[in-house]
């Protein structure tokens, strides 16, 4: 084949390599899953360097994906991270071990793919900012809240839900989303802890909440990857000022949110960090894997709601975890205005897809093999 350029890199657990005969008209995509496992439903995230280098002139309103058939289209996202470009083109695969799968992108016009993420904030609601995948939902709260001691609330909400249809919206027009009627509902209980993974300032042996978000910012919304931003204002840890940003996104498929948190404070020493689940006060089934950095919870059965799960992932390492009497709890610690990232995430076994412990622990171990194996090479 003449004048054909290849370019090839790793992303996660997947291989990428571009080739192209026509660069202008037609980009034929190879992607090859090099790791130990199948993936499924994994959205992939192609660089737009690489598009644009074979398609310059690019129309990315013309410009449709397709399999190797070149008859069926695909499902994509043009991500562009709060700004008004585009920094990578998202698709949604399931891959075999060893398997290859064959893309196209061309030109032609659009076949209608519903949404698969989805987040707002919910003015009429308190303030809360509120997200979805097709496998679960997540609040959390914001200031007007506050005004309300009783049911004021500090950390990660979970909102189960047993349909890949996009619900937020439904459940807050009927105004009764803590009673199932066929989708899901919200029956986690958060109050004054951290609830599904949030992370707080820990110093002393004591979490330094902070106040609830003051501003948010939405920087892609769907239909693969749904990314906001939320912003909590200085307050007191131990004497210490200190400010924060939290950068949230969530991909279709996955039962995970990645979570990236900045604080801001004037000190050269590290913050002590702690990343926490609320516990019940009965039984459930824990887990905590130190060296892994995996911390999980099945929790008891609520009423007859269900049972939730609800796990978080460390990859860049911690310093130790503990079971408290309200909460487990995992320690890291960050350095002045450094990005801390991990994630954190729930299933709810009337979803019908994990339904026990084993199920739940496995699948936060083998999400954290994808994360171990996430890097890029080109050549």
């Amino acid at each position: 084949m003449k004048n054909s350029i290849i370019f090839l890199f790793i992303l996660g657990l997947l291989q990428i390599s571009i080739l192209s005969a026509q660069p202008t008209s037609k980009v034929t995509i190879s992607i090859s899953n090099m790791g130990k496992d199948s993936v499924r439903e994994k959205v992939i995230q192609i660089p737009w360097t690489l598009v644009k280098s074979k398609m310059p002139n690019v129309d990315t309103s013309k410009l449709i994906v397709l399999d190797a058939s070149g008859k069926k289209q695909l499902a994509f996202q043009f991500e562009k991270n709060g700004t008004d470009s585009i920094h990578n083109l998202l698709l949604q695969m399931s891959i075999g071990k060893g398997q290859t799968k064959g893309i196209i992108l061309a030109y032609a016009k659009r076949v209608y793919f519903p949404s698969k993420t989805y987040g707002r904030f919910v003015p009429e609601r308190k303030e809360d900012f509120t997200w979805e995948n097709d496998k679960i939902a997540f609040r959390m709260y914001g200031k007007e809240l506050e005004k309300t001691p009783k049911e004021n609330a500090y950390g990660i909400d979970v909102w189960v839900k047993s349909t890949d249809r996009m619900v937020i919206n439904e459940r807050y027009l009927r105004g009764k989303y803590h009673e199932d009627i066929g989708d899901g509902l919200d029956y986690y209980h958060v109050g004054l802890t951290l609830g599904a993974g949030n992370c707080m300032p820990y110093v002393n042996d004591s979490i330094y909440y902070s106040k609830n978000y003051t501003s948010w910012k939405i920087l892609d919304n769907g239909p693969l990857r749904t990314t906001f931003e939320l912003g909590y204002d200085v307050w007191d840890v131990n004497g210490k000022n200190v400010a924060a940003t939290k950068n949230i996104s969530i991909d279709a498929g996955s039962q995970m949110n990645k979570i990236m948190v900045t604080y801001l404070h004037d000190q050269k020493e590290k913050l002590p960090i702690a990343i926490g689940i609320v516990k019940r006060a009965d039984k459930g089934v824990i887990l905590q894997n130190e060296q892994q950095g995996i911390m999980g919870y099945w929790e008891p059965p609520y009423k007859t709601d269900g049972t939730t799960g609800v796990g978080v992932i460390i990859p860049g390492g911690l310093t130790r975890m503990s079971v408290t009497g309200k909460q487990i709890l995992a320690y890291a610690e960050t350095n002045e205005n450094e990005t801390f990232t991990y994630y954190t995430g729930a299933a709810w076994d009337k979803a019908g897809v994990i339904t026990n412990e084993q199920q739940w622990f496995d699948y936060l171990k083998k999400k954290k093999i994808e994360l171990e194996s996430a890097k890029i090479v080109f050549r």
